[in-house]
């Protein structure tokens, strides 16, 4: 197949071909021409994803199949997924879903999180074998529970203490995987960063402190700005934890500045909907739209749910001999994101799906 447009990121007009599902610039005689004109863009990337996971807990492989195929229709051609309680390994060998990046099973104590999700230790102590395990299992990346409501306390406090969380992620980066947390407060967020955590997911409780240390570190960030629209109502939902549900709502009214303030201090940011749950699948561009809306420019916003988060998680762009994962837009999403929204073409392994 032939492609001809202008390609994103760098905004050149090229042309590219498909060959034997992967892409190379240089031309092939009697190849078919899909596009003569458009905007070409790596696939779209949720990089805070859960197929598998529905909203009484996880699904079977064919709930969990319709989900990845919403994914693919929005543009999502790759998911890091961020902890689901099934196993999603047979998916991987379906030609016709996003490539999907697994994360394990959440890791977690018990009564500190969502019930049935994740792997609950009693004591604190089992993390690190608990995080070697799943790095062995998953594809390079382990999810724990940073923070979550402490019910005795009556508000959001960490799971782990910091010599735990910094010996279990030494032993995820010796086995080669990289680890993420679930954050939504303040308090967690020095003994992960300090860890050597590799990203944080949501980050609401950022501070100027935390901010200038993960800028200094690299350390991702994730915030998945469409799930914490949903804080006002976990916060009316819990009516006997009053110092929580205000630490929810004070955190949801200042989302924006902080991640603002995350943006703008150079933290690699990338796009994640925490689809799965409570949140529906294919909002890829509401998180695309939000970031922008943080701050960050619309070619930025881009990138941060495209080549810049394909790149951060091992995976080319539109590029010779990378695979063909592609979007063909009749618009230039930098002039309107909600171009977005729809793909003239889709572009899966080489295959034509649209």
């Amino acid at each position: 197949m032939r492609f001809a447009g202008t390609v994103l990121p760098d905004g050149q007009r090229r042309e590219v071909f498909v060959v034997n599902g992967r892409i190379t610039t240089t031309p092939v005689p009697g190849a078919q021409t899909v596009a003569e004109d458009g905007y070409l863009l790596p696939g779209l990337v949720d990089a805070h994803c859960h197929i598998g996971i529905g909203p009484d807990g996880g699904v079977d492989l064919e709930e969990a199949q319709r989900q990845a195929r919403i994914e693919r229709e929005a543009g999502v051609l790759l998911v890091r997924d961020c902890g689901v309680p099934i196993d999603t390994a047979p998916l991987q060998r379906k030609l016709e879903l996003p490539r999907i990046v697994r994360s394990g099973r959440h890791i977690v104590r018990p009564r500190r999180y969502i019930r049935g999700l994740g792997t609950e230790l009693e004591d604190p102590a089992q993390l690190p074998e608990a995080v070697a395990e799943q790095a062995q299992s998953g594809d390079g990346w382990v999810k724990l529970v940073g923070d979550w409501i402490d019910r005795d306390a009556g508000d959001l406090a960490p799971l782990w203490p910091d010599e735990v969380l910094a010996e279990a992620i030494a032993v995820a980066h010796e086995h080669g995987a990289r680890v993420t947390a679930h954050v939504f407060g303040e308090d967690a967020l020095p003994g992960l960063i300090g860890a050597g955590i590799d990203c944080i997911e949501h980050g609401t409780g950022l501070t100027a402190p935390t901010i200038e240390e993960m800028a200094a570190r690299g350390t991702a960030l994730v915030p998945t700005l469409i799930n914490i629209e949903n804080f006002p109502d976990i916060a009316d939902s819990a009516s006997r934890y009053p110092v929580y549900a205000a630490h929810m709502r004070d955190l949801h009214a200042r989302v924006d500045q902080t991640i603002g303030a995350a943006i703008e201090a150079g933290i690699p940011v990338y796009t994640g909907t925490d689809a799965g749950g409570g949140i529906e699948h294919g909002r890829i561009v509401d998180e695309i739209e939000a970031l922008h809306r943080c701050g960050m420019s619309t070619h930025a916003a881009i990138g941060a749910g495209s080549w810049a988060a394909r790149d951060w998680l091992g995976y080319l762009g539109i590029a010779d001999y990378a695979a063909a994962d592609l979007l063909v837009y009749d618009t230039d999403p930098r002039e309107d994101l909600g171009a977005l929204r729809k793909p003239r073409h889709i572009v899966l392994r080489g295959r034509l799906i649209r």
